[in-house]
């Protein structure tokens, strides 16, 4: 296969892609073959627009960058990636020896900076690290994903059940938490594991570890001064 001057792409069993970004058509072409020769698929393009366009965010890949290029430079394209809550690892290539451009794309994330004239392994092993901290981020989003959904699951109650459990709480102090009594804590805890498809309550904290605590609803603590239990249960509580 012949790389073409804008948008190559090499034929793989692999899931996994190499994003190439560089203005200067002979540096693109010299990266393709490289990954053409480890049978790494690859898509170029002499553009970052062009590169947001045919961009898919689904698969593991990783992004080799030019820092100067003309309209959107290498590090606009990562600060507008980075705004977009995309997480792609990206492998700079410069021509200059620009200390504080390097310093500042690594400080927004980029796996490496290296200079041209590149050298042709340890390119391929920033590469390969990218593609594996791709693919792992992908999976681990993909499990994310499926618990997330498993939460929407649960009644405004079982969720508060579920994060008390979850930070250890036994029943008898969830009840006195919730104004419940313990028995209709028990049945609310094997709904969560139920709808959670959680084994154990082992389980069930990672995979409330696994999801951002802040962004998930917390159960209301009970207000001082309040006696009567039975005011603090919510219809079919």
């Amino acid at each position: 296969m012949t790389p073409s001057a804008d948008s190559e792409a090499a034929v793989s069993r692999s899931d996994a892609i190499v994003y190439v970004v560089d203005d200067d058509p002979a540096v693109r072409s010299s990266i393709c073959w490289l990954l053409e020769s480890v049978s790494l698929p690859f898509a170029a393009f002499g553009s970052g627009q062009a590169f947001l366009e045919a961009y898919q965010p689904d698969r593991p890949s990783c992004l080799v960058l030019d820092v100067r290029m003309p309209g959107l430079s290498g590090i606009e394209l990562q600060e507008r990636l980075n705004s977009e809550g995309i997480c792609l690892p990206i492998v700079f290539i410069s021509g200059h020896g620009d200390v504080p451009i390097a310093v500042r794309a690594m400080r927004h994330g980029a796996i490496d900076f290296i200079e041209k004239p590149f050298d042709d392994k340890l390119l391929l092993e920033r590469i390969e690290s990218s593609l594996e901290s791709s693919r792992a981020f992908i999976d681990a989003e993909r499990t994310r994903s499926v618990i997330r959904e498993r939460m929407h699951r649960l009644s405004p109650r079982e969720n508060d059940v579920m994060w008390l459990v979850a930070a250890g709480l036994a029943n008898k102090a969830i009840a006195a938490r919730l104004g419940l009594s313990p028995k209709t804590v028990e049945v609310h805890r094997a709904r969560v594991m139920d709808k959670m498809e959680a084994n154990s309550l082992a389980d069930l904290v990672r995979m409330c570890l696994s999801n951002d605590l802040r962004a998930m609803p917390q159960p209301m603590p009970r207000p001082s001064g309040v006696g009567d239990r039975t005011a603090w249960n919510r219809p079919g509580g």
